[in-house]
């Protein structure tokens, strides 16, 4: 079997490839929990008052999942847009040093 020379951009091991997509996977989860959470309490508190009042309308569930999850959105969106705004530069800057 012969060696061959790496080329510049054969340098990325598979823990720094591993790495950048655990990375990325975490971000994700973190940008995606608060609105989940949100979704799951409020479909929680539903769930509990409509067993209460024995009302099983399917609009009763959807609609203030849907509302709560939208105000989620308005107050972590600054939030949300930091985080991810951050990463990307912090992977564009280093752009130079994986090809390196």
């Amino acid at each position: 079997m012969k060696s061959r020379k790496k080329d510049k951009g054969e340098n990325m091991s598979a823990e720094f490839i591993t790495g950048h997509l655990a990375q990325a996977i975490r971000l994700a989860l973190l940008l995606a929990a608060p609105l989940l959470l949100t979704g799951l309490i409020v479909g929680l508190l539903v769930s509990i008052f409509q067993t209460a009042t024995q009302i099983n309308e399917m609009t009763m569930t959807f609609v203030p999942k849907m509302l709560a999850v939208g105000v989620a959105i308005l107050f972590c969106f600054p939030w949300m847009l930091q985080i991810i705004t951050d990463f990307t530069i912090n992977l564009f800057q280093n752009i130079p040093t994986y090809l390196h």
